[in-house]
């Protein structure tokens, strides 16, 4: 099985090399560009798709956001993990990168290690081939249907574009309709990282995700001063 393919996006050469060969050592084939024009060309040419990007915020030529933004928009990336790095740490700033569609968020100056076990959690929780994933049922909620296997949504038999990250919390409040799911316990289960996202990120996904369901996005009822559930038996 080939390693996982990991793309280092910043401007800080020894930053680069040192990302570079902390997950060579661990493994991961990886590539480097140092601005988002690079990036994007990278991703959006004819080579192959990462597994994984490592995408800082601040870059020469532009902001990382709009790196992620372009990312989301090509069909040959708008599910491909992203990672963003940054030395900012406010809460708009991690607002802002989850809602163009970044898996996580991390803050410079960091631990490599911390890094790559947050690297391998964002890869865990991404598509698997269909034949290395056991057989899962294709659920129906009203006018929404998703597919664990094939990683697929429709509604009203029209796909729906998720990212990793959206599919993944979609697929939990699936699998638990009915049940009201906690902030804390969404967190946990969806972002695999405890007590390390606010709360406002998972508003903020959910909002996206909603969005993203356009006439089913009701389906996701919010439970004032608890969390969240998708309803059981949603009017259609």
């Amino acid at each position: 099985m080939t390693s996982p393919h990991i793309l280092v996006v910043d401007d800080e050469p020894q930053l680069t090399e040192t990302l570079a060969y902390n997950l060579r050592q661990e493994g991961f084939r990886v590539s480097v560009a140092h601005t988002g024009g690079q990036a994007r060309d990278m991703v959006q040419g004819d080579s192959e798709v990462p597994d994984l990007v490592l995408l800082d915020l601040m870059l020469p030529d532009e902001s990382g956001v709009h790196v992620c933004r372009a990312f989301r928009e090509n069909e040959r990336s708008r599910t491909m993990p992203v990672i963003m790095l940054t030395a900012r740490d406010t809460e708009i700033d991690r607002v802002v990168g989850f809602e163009v569609g970044a898996d996580d968020y991390v803050t410079k100056p960091f631990s490599v290690r911390e890094l790559i076990l947050r690297v391998r959690a964002v890869l865990r929780r991404s598509p698997e081939p269909a034949e290395s994933k056991p057989a899962a049922e294709v659920t129906s909620v009203g006018r929404l249907t998703i597919d664990p296997i094939a990683h697929r949504v429709t509604v009203s038999g029209k796909e729906v574009s998720l990212t990793a990250l959206e599919f993944r919390l979609l697929h939990t409040l699936v699998e638990r309709r009915g049940r009201v799911q906690t902030r804390a316990g969404l967190l946990e289960d969806v972002w695999e990282m405890k007590g390390d996202v606010t709360t406002r990120t998972v508003d903020t996904l959910v909002k996206r995700l909603r969005e993203k369901l356009g006439p089913v996005g009701s389906y996701v009822e919010t439970i004032r001063g608890v969390g969240y559930r998708l309803a059981s038996e949603p009017e259609s």
